[in-house]
């Protein structure tokens, strides 16, 4: 946690003097490791309560948790002063994650994570981080992750993100509601104890406010990770999963998580004004999963 403290301070020093979008502009290219150790026993079951996971001791560990396990190397990454993007208004928009097989609470991962693209994005540039976790030298897990810098381009975006945006979304408002949850607003904070996550963004109305969000909103990774404990239910191990995530939670709020009768495409969108599964809220996070044949 201190180090975390330390990367959030770093960053919020160090963004006002990066330019995104400058002609040129590198990643670094260091490869950053957390040394081999299990999951802590008390932080995990406490990501787990807060997700909606299970908590069988010796089951595997859920689908996201790595990610927030290397979440302080992201951080020392993404401030460093050789990053190209400023950490301060950083947006996550999506993250891919596969599991090569299940992993168990007590294994020791090695955890390591580098940029591996910058690429022009109709909004602005977008960097792809890739973390990566072994146990014994196997690859066991690994995710890409999608995190955009926005500031003016020129009309022509790059045709990777041109393609993105004529997709449709995936999971459509059209999926059948299958639960309600209601956030509450201190959401932010709790999750952000369990994950270290603490960007102002999160914790309170004042704080979010500065960033021009009228209240705190939800962690995006929250969001994916509740999803997938609920896509969790269904029959079949997840083995990988896609998340976009398409605007933000404004906390509290009242959300409504809807998929496919086999749980493998799902959307979360907003309780709409015309009542529960009509699917006329707002958008805030599509995905799919691949299950374990």
């Amino acid at each position: 946690m201190t180090s975390l403290s330390a990367s959030l301070v770093r960053g919020a020093v160090t963004s006002p003097f990066k330019h995104p979008g400058r002609p040129g502009a590198t990643l670094p290219t260091d490869r950053l490791t957390l040394p081999a150790a299990p999951a802590a026993p008390g932080p995990l079951a406490a990501y787990r309560r807060i997700c909606g996971f299970p908590a069988p001791e010796s089951g595997p560990l859920p689908l996201p948790y790595p990610h927030v396990l290397a979440f302080p190397l992201a951080m020392r990454l993404m401030t460093g002063r050789d990053f190209p993007l400023p950490v301060v208004g950083l947006v996550h928009t999506w993250i891919e994650i596969s599991a090569h097989r299940p992993v168990r609470p007590d294994e020791a991962l090695e955890l390591s994570l580098y940029a591996s693209e910058l690429t022009p994005h109709r909004r602005g540039t977008e960097v792809t981080m890739v973390t990566e976790a072994r146990v014994g030298g196997e690859l066991v897990w690994e995710s890409r992750s999608g995190y955009l810098s926005r500031h003016a381009t020129k009309a022509e975006a790059g045709q990777k993100d041109q393609a993105a945006a004529a997709k449709p979304e995936e999971g459509g408002p059209a999926l059948p509601a299958v639960a309600e949850w209601r956030l509450p607003g201190d959401l932010g904070r709790r999750y952000g104890a369990v994950s270290g996550d603490r960007n102002p963004i999160h914790l309170h109305p004042l704080t979010a406010r500065l960033f021009g969000f009228p209240r705190a909103i939800a962690h995006g990774m929250w969001t994916a990770a509740r999803c997938l404990a609920e896509a969790d239910e269904q029959p079949g191990e997840l083995r990988s999963v896609r998340v976009d995530f398409r605007a933000p939670v404004l906390l509290p709020a009242t959300v409504v998580y809807a998929a496919d009768p086999a749980g493998n495409t799902f959307v979360l969108r907003s309780e709409s004004s015309s009542g529960r599964g009509t699917g006329s809220g707002q958008v805030h996070v599509t995905g799919s999963v691949i299950r374990a044949s």
